[in-house]
C-alpha cells in the first residue's frame, strides 16, 4: 500500500471543488468584484473626497480593487478547499495506516 496515496487524492479532490466553488460563487455571483468594488469605492472616496467625479483615477482604482478583489477571492477558495481536501485525506492515510499496524501486530502476536 502506498503511503500518501489518499493525501494526493484528497488535495485534487480539494482543488477540483475549490475551482467549482469559484466559478459559481466568485464569478457567478459576483462576490469577489463586488467585495473588491466597495473596498475601492472606500479607498477612492477617501482620496478624492466622497462623491466621486467622472475622472479617471477613481475609476481605476475601483477597477483595480475589483480585479484584486476576485483574485483574493479565487485564492481564497482554492486553497482553503485544497487544504480541507488534504487535511481529510491526511487523516484517512493515518487511519489506514494504523490499522494496519495494529493487524501485522496481531498476526505476529497468533504467529
Amino acid at each position: 500500500m502506498k503511503t500518501g496515496e489518499m493525501t494526493k487524492k484528497g488535495l485534487y479532490i480539494g482543488t477540483g471543488a475549490g475551482l467549482v466553488l469559484f466559478a459559481i460563487i466568485g464569478l457567478l455571483y459576483g462576490y469577489g468584484p463586488f467585495l473588491g468594488g466597495v473596498i475601492g469605492l472606500n479607498i477612492a472616496g477617501n482620496i478624492f473626497g466622497t462623491p466621486l467625479g467622472p475622472s479617471v483615477m477613481p475609476r481605476l482604482i475601483v477597477a483595480a480593487s475589483m480585479v484584486l478583489g476576485t483574485f483574493i477571492v479565487g485564492v481564497v477558495l482554492i486553497v482553503g478547499t485544497s487544504l480541507l481536501g488534504w487535511f481529510i485525506g491526511y487523516a484517512v492515510d493515518a487511519v489506514r495506516e494504523s490499522r494496519a499496524a495494529s493487524a501485522e501486530a496481531a498476526k505476529e502476536k497468533n504467529s
